[in-house]
């Protein structure tokens, strides 16, 4: 099988649900399994709701209705007849969601999130398969909730592979195309999970392990996986092939165009993964597989916006031993911080963060008892994967460089943007 995996912004409007079935009609769809994500920014949309529900907003319906007459909209442009089994099912799904609201009584953020959030996968998928029949391709919708199966880690789930591989193969119709979601799955007790944002990636390769599929195709607005950001970088070029251990050090630091958790189960059984445009599906893209490592072989640009930068030195001079620095890691972990870069020194240790969950305040009061802290808001991490001095010059320029971290491979710069 092959397994495709179509982003928001691919189906973001009827004509990007149309665009899918042009793109397969082209590229074939015979033992292929579809995952696809909420429809264009419908997820943020759903995170709009999940504040107004904690707020105990007055807008909150309003905000529900937004998200259902943005899909409705579309309905009404795929479809001829309002009374066709697409509308019901929407409908019902959205029936779904509003009863979640009013009858919740966990006051757990993560897992209301995820119950909540989760309805965009689901409503998508929903319209896709009942566009593809509308258009004579028969379909078979998976819902992915009795497939995949996780912990009860909410918004960040671990997938519990055993049960997941044995879910799939059994379930799984070959000689069809199958569509699903990504980003969601389950846990021991019934309750939607997630796996993190961008998981949709993740899903296609759990289910290209699985099913040990010839390839995974991600389709997306580019032509492929770019040495760079061209929002942020000018000149940026296509790469035509890169290693499996080259995605994966991209990836792990940052590169949005791969999901960090993606590479590992394709690398394990030697599935190659394709980024290809879905406005251009014929042209080759970029492929990650065995190989080497950058074709060609060019800088690679990573920059993560948003960043925290932290150094913590010892309030009596002391040095910062292992000790120390074990605690220090314990709390990132308990706090969820998600740490890009490290520099110590013998009283000083620095580190660059992402506060995801919100919660730096409180893991600073707590450090704060301990060391002296002092830190920077929203800086930016640049990453060079082979870097070169032109390339570092041009990531400095304009810019004031608050750490700069150089290793054989990769050098790191954290930067406040000139104003």
């Amino acid at each position: 099988m092959r397994v495709f995996k179509f982003g928001g912004a691919s189906v973001k409007d009827a004509d990007g649900i149309k665009n899918v079935y042009d793109v397969l009609q082209k590229v074939g769809y015979e033992d292929v399994l579809l995952v696809v994500s909420a429809m264009g920014k419908t997820t943020n949309a759903l995170e709009t709701v999940v504040s107004a529900y904690f707020d105990k907003s007055a807008s909150l319906q309003s905000t529900v209705q937004e998200v259902k007459k943005y899909h409705n909209q579309i309905l009404l442009d795929l479809f001829e007849d309002d009374k066709s089994e697409v509308f019901t099912a929407v409908n019902n799904l959205f029936f779904d969601l509003e009863y979640f609201l009013s009858h919740n009584k966990s006051p757990n953020y993560n897992f209301v999130y995820d119950q909540i959030v989760s309805f965009g996968e689901l409503i998508s998928t929903t319209i896709l398969s009942h566009f593809m029949s509308f258009m004579g391709i028969k379909t078979t919708w998976i819902d992915v909730r009795n497939f995949i199966k996780t912990d009860s880690t909410y918004r960040d789930a671990e997938v519990d592979w055993e049960v997941t591989q044995k879910n799939i193969s059994k379930n799984v119709k070959r000689k069809v195309l199958n569509i699903t979601q990504g980003f969601i799955g389950y846990d021991d007790n019934g309750f939607t999970t997630t796996l993190g944002r961008e998981g949709s990636d993740y899903t296609a390769a759990i289910f290209a392990y699985c099913l040990n599929a010839e390839s995974v195709t991600i389709w997306k607005d580019v032509p492929g996986v770019m040495n760079a950001d061209p929002r942020y970088f000018e000149n940026a070029s296509l790469l035509n092939q890169i290693s499996y251990r080259e995605a994966i050090e991209l990836a792990f630091y940052g590169a949005s165009v791969i999901h960090p958790k993606t590479l590992q189960p394709l690398q394990k059984k030697e599935i190659p993964l394709f980024v290809k445009s879905f406005i251009n599906p014929l042209l080759p893209g970029t492929s990650v597989s065995k190989g080497e490592d950058l074709v060609p072989f060019l800088p690679c640009f990573i920059v993560k916006k948003n960043q925290l930068l932290v150094s913590l030195s010892s309030i009596d001079f002391s040095f910062i031993m292992e000790e120390n620095i074990s605690e220090i890691f314990g709390l990132l972990h308990q706090y969820k911080m998600k740490v890009s870069l490290i520099q110590n020194s013998a009283i000083s240790f620095s580190i660059c963060v992402e506060d995801k969950f919100g919660n730096f305040n409180e893991l600073k009061n707590i450090l704060a008892k301990k060391f002296k802290v002092s830190y920077n808001e929203n800086v930016s991490l640049y990453t060079i994967r082979h870097f070169n001095e032109k390339a570092s010059q041009m990531v400095e320029e304009n810019k004031e460089v608050l750490l700069k971290q150089v290793s054989r491979e990769t050098m790191q710069i954290v930067t406040k943007d000139a104003s």
